[in-house]
């Protein structure tokens, strides 16, 4: 990752007077004509809230820069959800707290988060018009830390699937081949930022939709531990947001700024005793390593995702750390059964809510057919499988907390398959399909949502050209290996990742769009 200052006069070169550009000939679309985007990608967060306090560039000109970079590739990829740039420059224009980002561009996931005076979309039409009266707990440390909010990011409707693909919203495109998904839920986020829009957005996980977009898009995403951030509790507690990185640090950093219990939360984490930041750049000690023989599964996964997963433990093993294959006891019929019961169960509440709030009735037409299928379901579940999916969490959780006693981390592949072509897990298939291929497609991340155990997908490979079960895959498709700690751990993990980065660095690997 380049961290060095850029000369502020060939930065304004570019830049500021594009802005004035802009501003003439009617706005940021004719500034992406203008803008050089190319010294503004090779930063990472922290690398441009440097450049901000040391006078080298304003805010606004940053956020002018993030601007026409979206407006030039979202059109190919389409990852804004709402733009709401006249918000940003009005923040941009303001003094900012002197938080360790202050000035950086940021977009917001469009899901349960709130922003004051905007619609929480949720991707779904159902909830256009649900408008945030205030910011919610995460937003204003958000906005504390000094980001510049200038947008919301796609996301499929209700979060439901790991694509990003919406009625509402359209179909978000991976920047590393526009055929193929980006992941989800957080797959807007994860192609804003692969993209060189910016390079830090937000992020939710309530199943993979932090790892799985950072594992299709080729970026950094750390899922933390249950009630280390606030605004999670969504599905029994398997949600939780943080960020989508191209850097090891500024995920660090992101969680140094905002992490700590929210008050009257139901879920805390233990607190950290060193900075996180500080975490990234140790290199942790010999760790013990359990890497999941993929070959015990019932369905086979992906040569490039066992590929990805040999040569991380490969290099792991030549870092110090020891190496052992070893599979969690789990029951994954057990994690099938458990996580859509919740799902359901808390989709059918969320569309019932806002139905007697706008005094309407719930439709099929108001939903897709995945969605409608996980509402019915939800209204006609017995009421005790509720309570049983989260009792099944629990004994998840002590099993898997037993298996741990002997080991640092659990490595898997992040996904069964490499990036997966667009229409795979859409909304609009057959229910029966989808839940069929959304388990053989991603074994892995839920378990640790239903643990509550931070986990992280780590960008070390990219395809080769092997074919798979869902037509061939092309060559350059990045492909995530996840690691997982105990419950609190995230600094093992930020000592991990940012010994991975310095030992296989991928922030000079760039996609086409």
């Amino acid at each position: 990752m380049t961290h060095q200052f850029i000369n502020r006069r060939r930065f304004l070169a570019t830049t500021a007077s594009a802005v004035a550009l802009a501003r003439l000939s009617g706005g940021a679309s004719a500034m992406a004509e203008k803008v050089s985007t190319g010294e503004f990608a090779a930063y990472d967060g922290l690398g441009l809230a440097a450049l901000v306090r040391g006078g080298e560039v304003t805010p606004l000109e940053l956020l002018e820069s993030a601007i026409a970079r979206a407006e030039q590739v979202n059109p190919a990829l389409n990852f804004m959800s709402q733009k709401l740039y006249d918000l940003g420059r009005a923040t941009a224009g303001r003094a900012l707290p002197e938080g360790p980002f202050a000035g950086l561009p940021f977009l917001l996931k469009d899901l349960r988060l709130m922003l004051a005076g905007t619609p929480t979309r949720q991707g779904a039409k159902f909830f256009e018009n649900l408008v945030a009266p205030e910011d919610g707990p995460l937003v204003r440390r958000y906005k504390k830390a000094g980001l510049v909010i200038f947008g919301k990011t796609t996301t499929p409707e209700f979060g439901v699937t790991i694509t990003t693909e919406s009625a509402l919203t359209g179909i978000t495109r991976n920047p590393w081949n526009t055929e193929r998904t980006t992941g989800g839920s957080s797959g807007g986020a994860a192609a804003a930022v692969a993209a060189g829009v910016l390079p830090i957005a937000h992020a939710s996980d309530g199943g993979g939709s932090i790892r799985i977009p950072a594992s299709c898009c080729g970026l950094f995403g750390l899922k933390p531990s249950r009630g280390r951030l606030p605004g999670g509790g969504g599905w029994a507690g398997a949600s939780v947001s943080h960020v989508v990185t191209r850097s090891v640090r500024d995920s660090a950093a992101m969680l140094d700024a905002t992490e700590g219990p929210e008050p009257g939360g139901r879920y805390s984490a233990p607190r950290p005793t060193r900075s996180y930041l500080s975490e990234a750049g140790r290199d942790p000690r010999p760790l013990r390593l359990a890497v999941m023989d993929v070959g015990a599964l019932e369905n086979p996964v992906h040569p490039e995702c066992a590929r990805a997963l040999h040569d991380a433990a490969k290099l792991c093993e030549d870092l110090g750390h020891r190496v052992e294959l070893a599979y969690p006891p789990v029951d994954e019929e057990l994690i099938r059964q458990s996580l859509p019961a919740i799902i359901a169960v808390e989709t059918s509440l969320a569309f019932d809510r806002w139905a007697a709030f706008t005094k309407r009735s719930v439709t099929a037409a108001d939903m897709e057919p995945v969605t409608w299928a996980y509402y019915q379901m939800g209204k006609a579940i017995d009421p005790r499988a509720y309570a049983r999916a989260i009792y099944i969490f629990d004994d998840i959780a002590a099993d898997l907390a037993r298996f741990m006693e002997n080991f640092d981390l659990l490595v898997s592949p992040t996904l069964a398959v490499p990036p997966f072509p667009l229409g795979t897990l859409s909304l609009d298939r057959p229910f029966e399909d989808y839940v069929a291929t959304i388990s053989r497609v991603s074994p892995f991340t839920a378990l640790f949502n239903m643990t509550g155990q931070p986990a992280m997908s780590v960008p070390l490979h990219w395809t080769s050209g092997l074919g798979d079960g869902l037509g061939d895959t092309p060559a350059g498709l990045p492909v995530g290996v996840m690691f997982a700690a105990r419950f609190g751990d995230e600094a093992t993990l930020f000592q991990l990742a940012g010994q991975l980065e310095r030992a296989k660095p991928w922030a000079g690997r760039r996609p086409p769009v």
